[in-house]
């Protein structure tokens, strides 16, 4: 059965920022904010033609948990600061 609450999801994120040495920094420093609400194994990416064009893939083991912390005015506050450009496309999927 799909859809199972212990079944472990990805959850997407691709956005442009300002620098990406500003934003890679501000990103590291919440790791732990990230692990409590259960958003593991990040694995950050960068395009090749645009060095502030990002890509990040991590684990989720609650999605309904991850989509509201991601959508609270701390992290848009916190992604603001940090230099991303407009709101992330975010793709979940299991």
């Amino acid at each position: 059965m799909s859809n199972s609450h212990n079944q472990k999801q990805n959850l997407t994120l691709h956005f442009q920022v300002k620098d990406f040495s500003a934003w890679r920094q501000s990103y590291s420093n919440d790791e732990k904010g990230r692990a409590a609400v259960g958003i593991t194994n990040s694995l950050v990416f960068r395009s090749a033609d645009n060095p502030n064009d990002v890509v990040i893939i991590q684990d989720v083991a609650d999605e309904p948990k991850a989509r509201t912390w991601l959508g609270s005015e701390a992290v848009k506050a916190a992604m603001l600061a940090s230099g991303v450009i407009g709101a992330p496309s975010m793709r979940f999927a299991a």
